[in-house]
């Protein structure tokens, strides 16, 4: 079972090598493959029915005689594969994120995680990709992203989400099976309300550092005295929120 992800807002446009194949006129398909039996042999191939880019044939096991093939150098490798599940745990007040990401900075990073993070930074229009496990009545706190759209799978658990944009609030409720979108710049929160953790897959449309802002961050990033301005509350009123152990 995989869960894809693809970098695109328009209909997918997928192009399977049958499909190529069978869109290439016969002469032009002999030309380039050189067969022994030329247009003859490129005439015995019939298109199916059903798309076989799922579906495979009931005598697999006849047609096809050997499937090894010789693992690529683990340099080449770490372009393309990482093992987020065996990666690093970030912790944060109720729960713990793990990144398939891009850094700036690859300073302590292992070898296979730098060609990773370069890799993704090297190709316009990829994806930072997470897993966010939030505890038992643990909570994401409020906070939007500057440069990306982030979109979500829940594989297990269940939860509460808030999304507020341009001053409305939108509140709904998400199970296992359930995606989610927030767009670019959109705060948002995401709260785990069953007995046990709510576990998600997370995907960013940035091959850049993932740009984030949170609630706690802002409100300490904001002077004080403009606080009260804003809120009307005496100026010593503010120093009751707690800054976070850095």
């Amino acid at each position: 079972l995989f869960l894809l992800f693809f970098t695109t807002h328009e209909e997918l446009q997928t192009l399977d090598v049958d499909d190529a194949f069978f869109s290439t006129p016969e002469d032009v398909a002999a030309r380039a493959l050189k067969p022994q039996g030329g247009v003859s042999f490129i005439r015995t191939f019939k298109k199916q029915e059903e798309d076989q880019a799922i579906n495979l044939p009931a005598n697999l096991n006849e047609l096809v005689k050997n499937a090894t093939y010789v693992q690529s150098p683990d340099s080449l490798v770490w372009q393309f594969f990482y093992d987020l599940k065996g990666s690093a745990e970030h912790p944060f007040p109720g729960g713990v994120f793990q990144w398939a990401r891009y850094r700036i900075n690859g300073t302590g990073l292992k070898e296979k995680e730098k060609i990773f993070s370069e890799s993704l930074n090297k190709h316009e229009n990829t994806l930072t990709l997470a897993t966010l496990r939030i505890v038992s009545n643990g909570l994401g706190q409020p906070h939007f992203h500057f440069n990306a759209n982030e979109m979500g799978y829940v594989i297990s658990g269940c939860g509460q989400v808030g999304v507020i944009l341009s001053g409305v609030t939108s509140n709904f409720n998400i199970a296992i099976g359930d995606v989610i979108f927030f767009p670019v710049g959109t705060q948002h929160y995401i709260k785990s309300v069953c007995d046990e953790d709510l576990l998600l897959i997370l995907a960013y449309s940035t091959g850049d550092q993932l740009e984030t802002l949170r609630m706690n961050e802002y409100f300490h990033g904001t002077a004080d005295h403009i606080l009260a301005q804003l809120f009307f509350k005496d100026q010593d009123e503010f120093k009751k929120f707690p800054r976070a152990a850095k």
